[in-house]
């Protein structure tokens, strides 16, 4: 039964994407993030004329889906997505949520993520102009801390509190020339060369650090939201111990979720006692 009602959820699904001319909305908060859910794939085969045990022709497997999350700044009632599909439908989720938060043409959209490509992708695809793009604090962070180790073994806190306060200035370009030195030989794989993966992590990503501006404008300078609502819109159904999806289930339970966090469960069933 849930899962005939979350088909028909996902079936009825239609995602705004026209953002509206006026709006009082100064900022919306956009954060976007990927998890990764078991997805089970089953084949029907038959052997000596007999349908083999489907159990015995499962093939497990792990797909990332995409969550979004939009609020107004100030607001602590965000409108989430998420598909495991495409980058570009999850730009289309992103739309989405962002309308439902209200803004305008005028209206900025303050985007927070990790690094993986096609999280700044997708804000700029669907925003353009009106979006900044913000690398997640922490996560360069993460990068710095395993380079300074290398660069600085004798004075690691003095010299990692320098550098955290260099990216809070908007100075980051000066990161990567402190850490030019210390970058270990080509001939050394990625794995054990942590001075040069944060060096070329940082100089990949020019004007995607202005944590300055964030943190005048009180804006989040890392995607705290999007990492906790993973737990409760996917996680907390999804990845229940033991449990595999088939593909198109977890689409049609995820949509569910979503139109419950979303607040529109009632509307849901108003409409269906309506029809």
């Amino acid at each position: 039964m849930t899962e005939k009602h979350a088909k028909e959820i996902k079936d009825n699904e239609r995602l705004r994407s026209v953002i509206p001319a006026d709006s009082v909305v100064e900022y919306v908060i956009a954060e976007t993030d990927g998890t990764m859910i078991p997805i089970a794939d089953i084949r029907d085969e038959v052997t000596g004329g007999d349908m083999a045990d489907r159990r015995r022709t499962r093939k497990g497997r792990w797909k990332e889906a995409r969550l979004t999350l939009t609020r107004p700044e100030g607001s602590v009632n965000p409108f989430f997505g998420c598909t495991p599909g495409s980058p570009d439908e999850a730009g289309g989720h992103l739309l989405n949520c962002a309308i439902r938060s209200g803004p305008g043409q005028n209206t900025k959209v303050h985007c927070v993520g990790d690094g993986a490509p096609w999280v700044a992708g997708q804000a700029d695809q669907v925003f353009g102009e009106q979006s900044g793009f913000l690398i997640d604090f922490y996560h360069l962070c993460d990068y710095l801390s395993s380079a300074l180790k290398i660069c600085a073994p004798d004075d690691y806190a003095n010299f990692s509190d320098r550098q955290k306060q260099l990216m809070k200035e908007n100075q980051v370009s000066v990161v990567p020339e402190e850490l030019r030195p210390h970058i270990e030989p080509d001939s050394v794989p990625d794995e054990k060369a942590p001075v040069r993966c944060c060096h070329r992590y940082v100089r990949n990503r020019p004007g995607q650090s202005d944590y300055k501006g964030a943190s005048e404008n009180g804006l989040p300078t890392g995607p705290g939201e999007i990492e906790s609502a993973h737990r409760y819109i996917i996680q907390k159904r999804l990845k229940i111990a033991g449990v595999w999806w088939k593909e198109d289930n977890a689409q049609n339970i995820i949509s569910l979720r979503v139109l419950r966090a979303n607040g529109d469960w009632e509307d849901y069933w108003k409409n269906k006692k309506a029809a």
